[in-house]
Formats: structure tokens, C-alpha cells, sequence
């Protein structure tokens, strides 16, 4: 999980008021906020805005929020605690608060932060601009009533950026889906982002192609089940080609497909799938598309089939067991990623065992550990939170080591190897070296020139550890030892 943008909290420094507005986004959560902000960013750009990284010199404070977990929402919270007195100082600041939390609690962000302008949601945060606009005439005219709120969840946030500048770099976030249908016990995310839409495919490889006409080497899908997306879409029309999807309907397959054929792009990656959603026309997809990681971010969340049951996660390890298994049949090298809970309502040490022995046997290279937090209004939140914090921390320490050590041994399966590495900076531990990913997402550090930031980079792996490998550029003489 990305951490909120850090700049200094002197908030309350008076700066005049800019033409057309200077605008700061504090951004929490996810990859898909983060993308989101960008969305934000472009919009007000367009309509004459430039943005800061000084919050103090802004004229517009956007917080995009998360409610994933409860300490996501407190941090929001804190800020705009140490922003009221900013807000006095400056009356013409306009504050607003968008995204997940802001869909979730609604006009309670008045009720708590009276300092604030503006709620606006998850699916309505392309209407934002227009709604500065709004703000600032009511201001203006002297109206009483200057605070506005958009939670609407018809909307379709995701318009072409084309003509716009690309202010991501080299790795691009593209959202490709909105939403989940699945009703995951635990989770927040259906209510705040509501049902599955998926975008055209023509729009999003419109969208990726931009990117990479502009710098971007990466492009990362986004999506809540990312591999579910093309559920919603229209079945392909008498004449057209049938889609990879199910009942013909295009798919993620078809979607790899047509990214492959960008010129200029160097890597696809995915967040996050669904065991539900694996099918043999995405493996295959994966394997012909050399373009495409060899990494999936795939959550178990729990090896214990009544935890999942508890969880309504709509699959048994077993049916995990055999949709990897369908992976490996068509990508053999492929590695896995899973996201973990412990401490769901009711789950026993035999459960976590479960849970130990499901990570070894499956060999996550990548281990994302959480204690189980209740959410309002989810399901799961109705059943008594009876683990105790202290089984839920020392239990969280010891899936951890677990990850560990599952982690080093697929490290260490790569060593002596040739690796394919995208360089994508310099290592900020380690002068004369670059940082990059093999095209299994591993992390790869090796001694490189900063021109070669951007290129794909032929190594040799060396040593390694659980966190990452560390090799030598493959014309490089192996050292004497």
C-alpha cells in the first residue's frame, strides 16, 4: 500500500491567491488513488490550473482517501485537524475531501472538519473543477450556504487524456475497471466503489498508448479483481472477432493482447486478481505476451478453507491450488503474490497453521501481511472480533517469517541465472548502481550507468535475500572468488 505524498505540514503560511489556482493533492491508499489523483491533476490543469508540492502555497487542498483500514482513515483525519488553523489564516483556501472515505462517511467530514468545502466521491471526482468553480462564486456573491457534496455513483470518472501532458514518468497506473461485484465479508470496497465497470478496450489501449508516446516504459492495470474485467461488457457483435472473455465477451486476455503491440512499451503489469476470475485464455495470454510480467499479485488471504467460508472469498485452497496450478501448466516460471489476514473473527491457531503451511506450499515470493480490522457496514463487522491484538500481532510476526523465508528460496532459485531486468533508477544505498525489476517483478540490483534508466538491462543473479537479488551486467567478468 503507497504512502500519502510528504510535504512539510506548515499549512498556514499566507500566499496570494494565483491566476487560474495552484492546486496540492494529499494522496492515501492505493495505486488506484493514486492514478485517480493524476485524473484530478489533469482535469484542473486543463482548465488553466497549475499544480504545487508546497501544500502552503496552495490554493485548492484535495485529500484523496482510503478506508480500507481504520488507521488509513485517522491519518485523514489528522491532517485536517492541523489544517483548521491554515483554513482561519486563509479564507480564500478551498479544502475538499474525495475518494473512499469521503464516499463512505459522507457528510460527517463537515460535522468533524467544518473547515472543509467539499465532499466528493469515488465516481464523481471528474465533476471537481467544476465544483471549485461553484465554490468560490458562492463565496464571492456572499452566499451562506458554501459547502458542496457529490456522492453520485453513476458517473464515469475515467475520461481520454489525450492532448494532455504525462506527468508520470516512466510507469504508468491505468485503470482499466471500476468497482467489485464480489461480496468479500471483510471488505469496504463494494460499497465505496460500488459495481464492476469496466472501460472500453479501444479507450484503455488509447489511454496506454498515450503514456508511452510520452515517456512511460511501465503500464500497470488497475482494477479491484482485475482479472474480472470485461464481466460487464457488451458480447462482441455478429462479425466482430469473438473475445477471449466469458460468453465472448472481451477479457483481460484480449486486453494483454492488444497492449502488446504498443511499440515503445516495455512491461504490463496487474493489480490485483481474483483466484475466481483465472482462466486459460488469461494464462495463455500471459505466456505469448512477453511483454507482460511473470508476476501475479494473487490473494489467498487464508489457508484455512473454513476462514475463507467465514470470509465469503468463494473459493477453497483446493480451487486456489488447481487455478496456480493452471497458471504454472502455461507460464512455468511464473511467481505469485498474496495478500494474508489474521485474526478474522473466529480463526483458530489450527486455521493460521493452515495459513502457514498454504504459504510454504505455494511459495509466495511476495507476502503482504494484515490484521484483521472491521469495517463499518461490511458483514463481517457483525461477528465478535474474538482474537485478542496480542495473537493478532504475534501471529502477524509469524506469517512474516513465513514470507520470509518462502521469499528467499524463490530468490535463491534465481541465482546463476540470466535475468532480463527493466532498469527504472539509481540505488539510493549503493552508488554506481541501478535498481530495477526482472520480468518475474523482482527486485534486481546491479552496477549500471544512469543512461541505461529506461532500457532493458541483461544480468547475471548473484546473491540474494528475501527482499531482492543482486547481480552483475551479463558482459561483466564474474568475481574470483
Amino acid at each position: 500500500m503507497s504512502q500519502p505524498r510528504r510535504q512539510s505540514r506548515t499549512l498556514d503560511s499566507h500566499a496570494p491567491l494565483a491566476a487560474g489556482g495552484r492546486l496540492h493533492v494529499v494522496t492515501f491508499g492505493c495505486q488506484m488513488n493514486k492514478y485517480d489523483s493524476e485524473l484530478v491533476e489533469s482535469r484542473f490543469r486543463a482548465r488553466g490550473w497549475s499544480t504545487t508540492s508546497d501544500p502552503a502555497e496552495a490554493d485548492l487542498l484535495l485529500f484523496n482517501t482510503c478506508s480500507v483500514r481504520e488507521h488509513a482513515e485517522e491519518r485523514v483525519w489528522s491532517w485536517l485537524g492541523e489544517l483548521k488553523r491554515a483554513r482561519e489564516s486563509r479564507p480564500e483556501l478551498v479544502v475538499g475531501v474525495m475518494g473512499c472515505m469521503a464516499q463512505r462517511v459522507e457528510e460527517q467530514v463537515f460535522r468533524r472538519a467544518g473547515h472543509v468545502d467539499l465532499v466528493v466521491g469515488t465516481r464523481a471526482f471528474q465533476r471537481l473543477p467544476d465544483l471549485v468553480d461553484e465554490i468560490r462564486e458562492r463565496r464571492a456573491s456572499g452566499g451562506a450556504d458554501r459547502r458542496l457534496i457529490a456522492l453520485e455513483m453513476d458517473g464515469r470518472p475515467d475520461l481520454p487524456r489525450n492532448g494532455a501532458p504525462w506527468t508520470g514518468g516512466r510507469e504508468g497506473y491505468l485503470a482499466v475497471m471500476r468497482g467489485c461485484d464480489l461480496s468479500c465479508s471483510f471488505c469496504i470496497v463494494p460499497t465505496v466503489r460500488g459495481r464492476v465497470l469496466s472501460r472500453p478496450m479501444a479507450e484503455v489501449a488509447a489511454e496506454a498508448r498515450w503514456m508511452v508516446d510520452q515517456g512511460a516504459k511501465v503500464v500497470t492495470l488497475l482494477g479491484q479483481t482485475v482479472n474480472s474485467y470485461g464481466e460487464d461488457l457488451p458480447a462482441r457483435a455478429a462479425g466482430e472477432p469473438a473475445g477471449r472473455g466469458r460468453q465472448g465477451r472481451p477479457g483481460l486476455a484480449d486486453l494483454l493482447y492488444a497492449l502488446q503491440e504498443i511499440d515503445g512499451l516495455e512491461r504490463i503489469r496487474m493489480i490485483t486478481l481474483h483466484p475466481a476470475y483465472v482462466t486459460e485464455a488469461l494464462a495463455r495470454a500471459i505466456a505469448e505476451c512477453d511483454k507482460v510480467e511473470r508476476f501475479l499479485p494473487l490473494p489467498a488471504q487464508s489457508g484455512s478453507d473454513e476462514v475463507l467460508r467465514a470470509m465469503k472469498r468463494g473459493y477453497t485452497t483446493d480451487l486456489y491450488r488447481r487455478r496456480a496450478d493452471l497458471l504454472r501448466e502455461h507460464v512455468a516460471d511464473i511467481e505469485l503474490g498474496s495478500d494474508w489476514i489474521v485474526g478474522f473473527p473466529g480463526e483458530s491457531e489450527r486455521d493460521f497453521e493452515a495459513s502457514e503451511r498454504f504459504l510454504a506450499e505455494q511459495g509466495f515470493v511476495v507476502n503482504y501481511v494484515f490484521q484483521y480490522d472491521p469495517r463499518p457496514t461490511t458483514r463481517a463487522a457483525e461477528l465478535p472480533d474474538d482474537v485478542p491484538s496480542e495473537v493478532k500481532r504475534e501471529r502477524n510476526n509469524r506469517l512474516l517469517r513465513a514470507g520470509e523465508r518462502a521469499a528467499l528460496q524463490r530468490m535463491q532459485a534465481q541465482l546463476g541465472r540470466t535475468l532480463c531486468v527493466l532498469a527504472e533508477s539509481e540505488s539510493d544505498r549503493r552508488p554506481g548502481h541501478l535498481k530495477g525489476r526482472s520480468q518475474h517483478g523482482l527486485p534486481v540490483s546491479f552496477p549500471g550507468d544512469p543512461a541505461q534508466i529506461g532500457t532493458v538491462v541483461e544480468v547475471v543473479a548473484e546473491d540474494a535475500s528475501p527482499y531482492g537479488l543482486a547481480a552483475r551486467p551479463v558482459e561483466a567478468p564474474a568475481p574470483t572468488r
